[in-house]
């Protein structure tokens, strides 16, 4: 017999579990967060977001909202939809198709992480279970899938053909990255520039999409749009290198995962490819080891922080971070309203300061 969906329950039924219930634990989480001036900037178009996601989440397949939930109220910070409404209202924006657009971000932000905890063989995400550890790699690959398509409709309804080439692009390049990086996974011959390259596709692509649509639907002129983006972009890959350091060098609570996943998943990083660089012969031997040739012993994580220590590399890859930190502070130049761009600079300060 055919399982029935419940009906969804209201905020306080959901007692925080909900998807448009934990506005109000973000805003708390985020007072300690440093993005209290983006939080409250976009907090009304939150509330609709959240309502959005809430509407588009929903399937007569009973399994399609529990996965999604699952992942969608764990608590994460939601930061890809707040720039979304955030460049709308730098941009003069004034219409609704920001809300639309900004519940789509996160759906393929969402979609993206389900998919990934498949490939990397991930057990916890956001200090949960990972949804694939509870419903399966075949339920966490397909509800990914029917996250996209929910985005895809919104796009469209929001009748803007130039923000759907955007996302449109930044969901193939997304695609393309997490291929780049299988490629270059237990591959100790990766360099800085093959990993950057890795990092612009996976990870910063929807930042600087998400940063792009609010001035292209406000129609904002070309080297406005592409500012926003550069914003987006060089916030990405200051983002990632803050998560590659914090693998080797973060604390569990604060992860949401075990230091060391990469490690562990032989996951080629910006510390270990300095580190390689920089070491001896036996050192570079214990890499290819461990990584390379996925033979990790008792002992090797900690061996491993030791020499990302010894050569600086987890100090190198946060410089690098706050090197993308100061280009995206830059790229916001020509917008002119103050308190947007004021958040916005908060939002670099507060990626970058993550791992202090």
């Amino acid at each position: 017999m055919a399982r029935v969906r419940p009906r969804f329950q209201t905020v306080e039924e959901r007692q925080g579990l909900g998807v448009a219930a934990p506005l109000d634990e973000r805003r708390e989480a985020a007072s300690a967060s440093g993005i209290d001036p983006l939080i409250e900037l976009v907090a009304s178009g939150m509330e609709r977001v959240n309502a959005v996601i809430l509407s588009r989440v929903g399937s007569d397949v009973a399994m399609v909202p529990d996965v999604a939930n699952h992942l969608i109220t764990s608590g994460g910070k939601r930061l890809r939809p707040m720039l979304t409404l955030a460049t709308a209202a730098l941009s003069g924006y004034s219409g609704d198709g920001h809300v639309k657009l900004a519940a789509s971000v996160e759906f393929m932000h969402t979609a993206t992480l389900l998919h990934d905890d498949v490939v990397d063989g991930s057990e916890m995400r956001r200090g949960k279970l990972a949804a694939r550890m509870l419903w399966g790699n075949g339920a966490s690959v397909l509800v990914g899938d029917f996250l996209l398509g929910q985005a895809f409709k919104m796009m469209v309804e929001v009748g803007s053909l130039e923000a759907l080439r955007i996302l449109a692009d930044a969901a193939a390049v997304i695609a393309e990255g997490e291929v780049m990086q299988l490629a270059v996974a237990k591959n100790m011959a990766t360099s800085e520039d093959d990993y950057l390259a890795v990092v612009r596709g996976k990870t910063a692509a929807l930042f600087a999409a998400a940063c792009e649509v609010g001035p292209v639907i406000a129609d904002r002129p070309a080297a406005e749009q592409a500012a926003a983006r550069d914003y987006g972009m060089n916030l990405g890959v200051a983002f990632q290198l803050v998560d590659d350091a914090l693998d080797y060098g973060g604390l569990e609570d604060k992860l949401g995962k075990k230091v060391g996943d990469d490690f562990r998943e032989g996951k080629i990083t910006l510390p270990v490819v300095i580190a390689y660089r920089e070491g001896s012969e036996d050192e570079r031997a214990f890499w290819r080891r461990a990584l390379e040739d996925g033979r990790i012993e008792d002992g090797d994580l900690e061996q491993a922080i030791r020499l990302l220590r010894r050569h600086g590399a987890i100090e190198a890859t946060l410089a690098q971070a706050r090197r993308y930190g100061a280009a995206a502070r830059a790229a916001l130049a020509p917008f002119e309203n103050r308190p947007v761009v004021e958040a916005l600079t908060d939002v670099v300060d507060f990626v970058t300061a993550r791992a202090h």
